[in-house]
Order: C-alpha cells, then sequence, then structure tokens
C-alpha cells in the first residue's frame, strides 16, 4: 500500500455576465498571462467562499471546530466574559490584558473598544476562544484589582503558552486547511496544507461596462423621471482555469497534531483528512465566488474537473493556455479540455505517468491515463486514497 502525498485539482467553470472578484476600484480583476490580459478571481476569494459554504458538503459538517477570522475578536471575548457574568470592568481589563501581553499585535495605546481592535485581521479558532474565555473568567474571580488582573492574564499566558498550543484543532480547521501567520509568541503559526492558484479565464478577458439607474417609486409617482441614482460597474464572462494542491502529509500533521510519519497512521487516524478532501472537492466543483449576487446569479458547477494523486511534487497546468484560446470558434470548452489533454500527454511523455487520474466532464472527452467518475464517486475515490492507499509511487 502506498498514500499520496499530493492531490492535484484542476477545473473548468464558465461564469458569464457576472462580477465575481472586483479590485479596489471595483472593476473585475485582471491578469496578464502569455499573449492576453485575463481576468481572474484571487485564491482569497475562492477560499472565503469555499470557507464559509453553506450546504451537505459544508466544512461546518465536519465535526471539527472552525475559526472566526476578524479584527475585533478581543472585543467578542469581553463580551462572552460579560455574558458569563464577569463584571464590564474587569472584563474589558482582561481582553485589554490578553493584548498587552502579545496574545495579539499591540496596536495604538487607546482605552474601550477601540484598544481591543488589532491592525489586521487575525484568525482564531472556536477552542481557543473559549479557551481563553474560561481562564479569563477564573482569573477575574481570583483578581478583582485591574492591576492585579493585568499581571495575572500575562503570566497565565506566559506559563500556558504549551496548553494553548497543544488544544486538539484548537486554531480551527480552516487554518489547518489555508494557513495561520501570527506574530504573537503565545499563538502557534501554522502551514498551510491546501495551496490554491488564483483562477483565469483560458482566453482574453471579456469585460463590458454596466450602465444601471435606480428608480425611485415615490418621485415616479409624483410625476418627477424617477431616478434614484446613476451608476455603473463592471461585468466579466469567461471559461476559469482553476487550480488546487492538496498536501496530504501536512494535512495530516494539521488535523492529527501529529509529527509522526503521517504513511504509517492507522487508516483510523487518517480518516478525518480522507473526510476533509471529500469535502473540500465537493466545495470546489460546486461552489461559486461572486461580488452582485443579486443581480448577477453568479453560480456555476465545473464543466470540467480532474484529480491527480501521486508523489511527485506538483506542476499545474496553466501553460495550456498561455496562449489564450481564440473566441471565434465553435467549442472553446472542447477546446480547452483538449489543451488540458495535450499539456497532460506532453508532460507524460517528458517525465513519465506516475499520476493515479480520474476526471469528470460534461462533454464527450478523453484524458491520458484517466477514468470518469461522476462526482459523488470522484470524491469517494479521492477520500479512500488517503484512508487505503493504493496509488502508484515514482519508483513503480
Amino acid at each position: 500500500m502506498s498514500l499520496p502525498r499530493f492531490i492535484q485539482i484542476h477545473t473548468l467553470h464558465n461564469y458569464p455576465g457576472a462580477l465575481l472578484n472586483r479590485d479596489d476600484a471595483g472593476l473585475a480583476k485582471r491578469l496578464p498571462y502569455g499573449d492576453a490580459i485575463r481576468t481572474r478571481i484571487s485564491s482569497q476569494c475562492l477560499k472565503r467562499h469555499w470557507r464559509t459554504a453553506d450546504d451537505r458538503f459544508a466544512l461546518t459538517k465536519l465535526g471539527v471546530p472552525m475559526a472566526i477570522r476578524s479584527r475585533i475578536t478581543l472585543d467578542k471575548i469581553r463580551a462572552e466574559l460579560q455574558a458569563d457574568g464577569v463584571s464590564e470592568a474587569l472584563s474589558q481589563t482582561a481582553a485589554e490584558g490578553l493584548r498587552a501581553a502579545g496574545l495579539l499585535d499591540k496596536g495604538k495605546d487607546l482605552k474601550g473598544k477601540e484598544a481591543l481592535e488589532t491592525g489586521q485581521a487575525v484568525l482564531l479558532g472556536r477552542a481557543e476562544i473559549d479557551y481563553l474565555v474560561k481562564r479569563c473568567a477564573e482569573l477575574t474571580r481570583e483578581n478583582t484589582d485591574e492591576k492585579a488582573l493585568k499581571a495575572a492574564v500575562a503570566k497565565f499566558l506566559k506559563d500556558e503558552k504549551k496548553n494553548i498550543e497543544a488544544l486538539v484543532h484548537g486554531s480551527g480547521l480552516e487554518s489547518a486547511l489555508f494557513g495561520r501567520m501570527v506574530t504573537s509568541d503565545v499563538l502557534a503559526s501554522r502551514d498551510a496544507s491546501v495551496y490554491v492558484a488564483h483562477a483565469f479565464t483560458v482566453h482574453e478577458a471579456q469585460v463590458e461596462n454596466d450602465y444601471f439607474t435606480v428608480v425611485d417609486d415615490l418621485l415616479r409617482e409624483a410625476g418627477g423621471q424617477g431616478s434614484a441614482g446613476i451608476f455603473d460597474t463592471e461585468l466579466a464572462s469567461g471559461l476559469y482555469y482553476g487550480y488546487v494542491v492538496v498536501d496530504v502529509p501536512q494535512l495530516i500533521a494539521n488535523l492529527e497534531g501529529t509529527r509522526d510519519e503521517w504513511s504509517t497512521l492507522p487508516a483510523e487516524r487518517r480518516e478525518l483528512s480522507g473526510r476533509v478532501v471529500q469535502h473540500l472537492l465537493h466545495l470546489i466543483a460546486t461552489v461559486s465566488p461572486g461580488a452582485k449576487r443579486g443581480s448577477t446569479a453568479p453560480f456555476d458547477w465545473a464543466k470540467f474537473l480532474l484529480v491527480e494523486v501521486g508523489d511527485w511534487q506538483p506542476r499545474s497546468l496553466a501553460g495550456a493556455f498561455q496562449n489564450a484560446l481564440e473566441l471565434q470558434q465553435s467549442d472553446i470548452r472542447g477546446a480547452a479540455v483538449q489543451k488540458l489533454a495535450d499539456e497532460i500527454g506532453k508532460l507524460d511523455t517528458a517525465y513519465g505517468a506516475p499520476l493515479e487520474r480520474r476526471f469528470l466532464a460534461l462533454d464527450d472527452v478523453a484524458v491520458p491515463n484517466a477514468q470518469r467518475l461522476p462526482l459523488a464517486a470522484l470524491a469517494t475515490w479521492v477520500q479512500g486514497c488517503i484512508t487505503q492507499g493504493n496509488v502508484r509511487t515514482q519508483g513503480d
């Protein structure tokens, strides 16, 4: 039996007339690549929508504590302390003490709620927050003087750093997948186990300025022109190539909290990792990003999805689209899949074919050394690769 080190996921999604991801000017994000400017969807945008999706394959359905990303997490801790019966003054002092002791960036020397706002959004696991609230509540009962409480909080963080780091799934499922970088001496940074590329159109950017007005019903009834405002935005259409890599050893280490040799762990210690990737594959295939959802309905399921598993270092298939596809052809989607198949064939010829492949496709297409499956079977196969193995390795 051999287990895959990496799972590579390639997708094609089609979005017409949508604003999927906008820049600081409110325009569709762009990417210069090869011989054309493309529209793109940032990896941060994609991860955010997969992380917050609410359906039968939502990450929240896995039974693993999630996390909260916010600049005002300390204010939430203050509020939860108050809800636990701690006085407003001591709750504020405890939260300020956490910040002063280096739990999060110290920021400006302010008082009140402003003193609890961090310079940037920080990811804290629900388990970490619960533990901090519990310990701070205990300290407020032992230290009713504000100065003594701040000192006690500082000592608690120094003494229990290892306990905080050792919390099972303490920093949440999101950090196990997408990582967490913190400057705190108390919280543990965590390497990402899922790497996400920016998705981009396989052809040149197709954008249009969308001019629209908002009608004022009461003004119209009064005989006026009825316009409450004139606005414009940008819409884009395109077929997007997406690429995701799952680092299986890192995922298992993040979820199981072990530095043991990942491939020797019993199947039950890899079961959660298998279910996580099963859910993630469904989310990647069916969850769409997009601003202006109410006016563009930017929802799509993958028209093509290829999964490769093996122990070789990952490599994207983006090179297949370095030369943008011509828009004046009858079957852009078919041409895109063919480009991917051709790229795989060239790579296999040059490097060998050490990867197991399965794919989903709406059209009648062929992929070198790959078996076609529906989504449910494809996700179950990937899950089994992690829990049971039976994958070809480099020496096979």
